[in-house]
């Protein structure tokens, strides 16, 4: 089976990440997930998984914190 390409990439802040795990419930997809390990200010903060993210940008809308996740479209080939 042949995988698609990812339309976009999901960049996230751990330092921003609180793990409200909003984004993670808000993902269509569901290629968004709480990291195990803790960041620096001992939360578990969201992570993307890799692939399958299809850009529709409604984590970035869910953040409640200003700059924790960024959506980066990719060019078409």
């Amino acid at each position: 089976m042949e995988t698609k390409p990812d339309r976009c990439a999901v960049l996230t802040n751990p330092d921003e990440c609180k793990g409200c795990g909003l984004c993670v419930e808000a993902c269509p997809p569901k290629v968004l997930r709480l990291a195990a390990r803790l960041n620096r200010y001992g939360y578990h903060p969201a992570e993307y998984t890799g692939c399958g993210c299809t850009g529709c940008g409604i984590c970035y809308f869910a953040c409640p914190e200003p700059g924790g996740i960024t959506v980066l479209r990719r060019e078409a080939a």
